[in-house]
């Protein structure tokens, strides 16, 4: 049986480099050699507790110091993590809890009230992080290291913000998960020890916990945590901290892109990545003026660790691609039509991007027909539609369910949201198709306007018609504050669809 932890990426660096700084959060600053001490005691209080090798502990916390610490602890321990987002309501973290079957919750005092009051509702045991499971570490022997794990067991299980339905629990495998970090830091990007990241993406998400946490550490890498993320403050501390390296979603470089003007010194940044959701062209260029810096765009979901494919300094980069697939990895486009087996389309065709590779998942929990329905012939099907170039630079079009279809043209959303980010007066835009008698479903963009701007809807759309095809202008625009995210940073659409449809 072939052995391998996640515990392992920050044990291995608490051997090579114990005194090197691994962590750090406002004033404190650790080694790696304290981390991995403060896990394995933490590992032995979890023991004490009746944690056992395979069972799952709920972990709710923010990007404070407790969130790795207490990761490392249940992996050491040989318990599956299940990270609950912090934006859940009492009953969605009750499914969490109740659908992971969790036999313990470590909840940090911010999120406290939230993760008890659905911790009682399921007979689930509830730690406090902090002072609270501190004690338990200091009364508790401490592991002398981590506990076996075959490479197949699960690692970590994800809920996926679940665009349709209830949320559901993807299964990642140590292998999975070990895999994911080592080929991002050494062969998708080449991290180097004495990079220093900026953490402001939430590590209980895939992207924050494989790029920013596990990556970074397997380099040797230092990671400085960002608890809230603000964009001034995010360009303050990575000055102050030297940190070269910025890993985000679209909406943080649209906030950085913006700040950037007003900011005393700006980092000298030398590895951007960004991910979650689709990140206009436009942004990109405003982003690399500002910054003087290169965006990889990569892609990835929950179920495939989460990364799959990233513009590469080895391929060269694209804007308005998402790059190449990660080593051992294949990403490729099928026939979207075709549910019961994949078939592969030719060169720059529109299809359904399928993924196979060891990021991919061992299935949903406890759910047989979804997972037999996501992995088909030993392809994991995305349900994002996208083409690959005669260069092998792939690109994704959309999600195979945000398709409008406007008169019996298809309209893809993300090119008009990529046009109308062009216009001076629009800082985000999100396009939803809403139902129309006459056409079947119209175009609707919903815009945020540029600070100090006060677009008119009517100019807008003549705007958009000059630059779009008949079919695809939106003769709907709403205008909003902020869009609705999800727990990845992405934009919910299904809300925004509810919110405009009988308007």
């Amino acid at each position: 049986m072939a052995t391998l932890s996640v515990a392992a990426i920050l044990a291995e660096n608490a051997r090579r480099r114990p005194d090197k700084t691994a962590l750090v959060e406002g004033d404190l600053r650790l080694g790696f050699g304290e981390v991995w001490r403060r896990a394995l005691a933490r590992a032995g209080a979890l023991t004490a507790l009746g944690v056992r090798p395979g069972d799952r502990v709920a972990l709710m916390a923010p990007n404070t110091a407790e969130f790795p610490v207490a990761y490392y602890a249940i992996a050491a321990a040989g318990g599956v993590v299940v990270p609950v987002h912090l934006l859940l309501s009492t009953e969605e973290v009750e499914h969490v809890l109740k659908d992971s079957g969790a036999r313990l919750l470590l909840v940090h005092p911010a999120q406290a009230d939230t993760g008890r009051a659905a911790a009682d509702a399921t007979g689930v045991e509830t730690v406090t992080l902090g002072a609270e499971f501190d004690r338990l570490a200091a009364d508790a022997e401490p592991l002398p290291t981590h506990l076996t794990r075959a490479a197949d067991d699960p690692a970590v299980i994800f809920y996926t913000s679940g665009t349709t339905g209830v949320p559901k629990g993807a299964v990642l495998s140590h292998f999975n998960l070990v895999m994911n970090a080592t080929v991002n830091a050494f062969d998708a990007n080449d991290i180097r020890p004495d990079d220093i990241a900026l953490g402001a993406l939430p590590l209980f998400h895939a992207f924050g916990q494989t790029v920013s946490l596990n990556s970074t550490w397997r380099a040797g890498a230092t990671l400085v945590l960002l608890p809230r993320f603000d964009a001034a403050r995010a360009i303050e501390l990575m000055a102050e901290e030297g940190a070269n390296t910025f890993h985000g979603v679209p909406t943080m470089f649209v906030a950085l892109a913006a700040a950037a003007a007003d900011a005393p010194a700006l980092p000298a940044l030398r590895v951007c990545v960004s991910g979650g959701a689709s990140l206009p062209v436009a942004v990109l260029e405003r982003f690399e003026a500002a910054f003087g810096a290169r965006v990889h765009e990569g892609y990835g979901l929950s179920e495939t660790s989460p990364a799959a494919a990233v513009n590469q300094p080895d391929f060269g980069t694209r804007p308005g691609t998402i790059g190449h697939p990660l080593w051992g990895v294949d990403v490729e486009i099928a026939r979207a039509e075709t549910d019961d087996r994949i078939e592969l389309l030719p060169t720059g065709e529109l299809g359904e991007v399928v993924i196979r590779g060891h990021n991919v998942f061992s299935g949903y929990l406890g759910r047989p027909e979804a997972t037999a329905e996501a992995l088909v012939d030993g392809w994991f099907r995305t349900g994002d539609l996208g083409t690959k170039d005669a260069d092998g630079f792939l690109r994704i079009v959309d999600r195979k369910k945000d398709v409008i279809i406007r008169g019996g043209y298809n309209v893809y959303p993300r090119e008009v949201e990529e046009v109308l980010t062009r216009h001076p007066g629009i800082a985000q835009a999100a396009v939803i198709g809403l139902p129309d008698d006459l056409h079947g479903e119209e175009v609707c963009a919903v815009v945020v306007p540029a600070p100090g701007t006060a677009p008119d809807a009517a100019a807008v759309t003549a705007w958009s018609k000059e630059h779009l095809g008949r079919h695809k202008y939106p003769r709907r625009v709403e205008f909003t504050d902020a869009l609705p995210l999800g727990p990845s940073m992405k934009v919910l659409k299904r809300e925004l669809r509810a919110r405009y449809a009988d308007r």
